[in-house]
């Protein structure tokens, strides 16, 4: 009874280690396939193929760009994408500095009239001082030659306008550049591109549309970028150019007003 007690314990032991090992081996199993399906969708996601190998129809938008990017050779697009941000921040920066100098000009001219109908020059220039913007500055710098003849005072309303200009189209010259280059850039790439298509037919001694098309393409795709990052930069560009306008109307509409504003002052003191 003892060997057979024995007996029937080893196997109760040899049951559940057997059970162990399959169950470790079917862990294992699941670990690997789950470890080879995450592989799989990192290698489709980067190759913009499915998991089963498939190629995708269309993909995203980021990844076609990638796709097309790379394709058009990366030391070319690489100019025109450097151009793009350039640009891009270029007009950021003028964006900024014009959206921020936009001030409500005519209640301005209104407080500055009523500043000086009441004698209150300093008040007018204090006012002038603390308000943001070329449209404050230009009447600030009238105010300083108040005390001198109007002709005098017109002038010197002028000349500080047209510095006014100068601050607000600063940069606007690189804008105009990388306009310029980025679909320059791009004709480049397509000149390369054809030289290259060149050079493997000359080396293949035969033409094929195999042989020509990735030459071809890269000079396609590189002129296509350089075209779209010309477009972009040209709409902030005209942006830009439209707030500096509505700026400078702003600047001379107020120089006349604030003219008109020191000739009553002029009068009423005068009296």
């Amino acid at each position: 009874m003892a060997v057979v007690a024995l007996l029937a314990a080893a196997s109760v032991r040899a049951q559940d280690s057997v059970s162990r090992t399959t169950d470790s081996v079917t862990m294992a199993a699941v670990d690997t396939l789950a470890a080879d399906s995450a592989m799989a969708a990192i290698t489709a996601d980067l190759e913009g193929t499915d998991a089963d190998g498939t190629a995708e129809e269309g993909g995203g938008l980021h990844k076609q760009l990638k796709r097309k990017f790379i394709e058009g050779s990366a030391g070319f697009m690489s100019l025109v994408a450097l151009a793009l941000v350039l640009g891009l921040a270029f007009c950021i920066e003028r964006l900024i500095y014009l959206t921020l100098s936009e001030i409500n000009a005519k209640k301005l001219m209104q407080d500055i009239d009523a500043r000086l109908e009441q004698g209150d020059v300093e008040g007018a220039k204090t006012l002038c001082r603390d308000t943001r913007g070329p449209v404050a500055s230009i009447c600030y710098q009238g105010l300083l030659h108040i005390r001198e003849p109007l002709e005098q005072i017109d002038r010197q309303l002028t000349n500080y306008g047209t510095v006014q200009i100068a601050n607000m189209e600063k940069g606007c010259s690189w804008i105009r550049l990388f306009i310029a280059v980025a679909p320059s850039l791009g004709f480049l790439g397509t000149v390369i591109g054809m030289v290259m298509a060149f050079d493997r037919i000359q080396t293949a001694g035969d033409i094929s549309p195999t042989i020509v098309a990735e030459g071809m393409k890269v000079a396609l795709i590189t002129t296509i970028f350089g075209i779209i990052v010309a477009v972009v930069l040209q709409f902030f560009y005209n942006y830009i150019l439209s707030k500096i306008e509505h700026l400078t109307s702003q600047m001379e509409e107020s120089a006349i007003s604030l003219t008109d504003s020191i000739a009553k002052y002029k009068d009423g003191s005068s009296r």
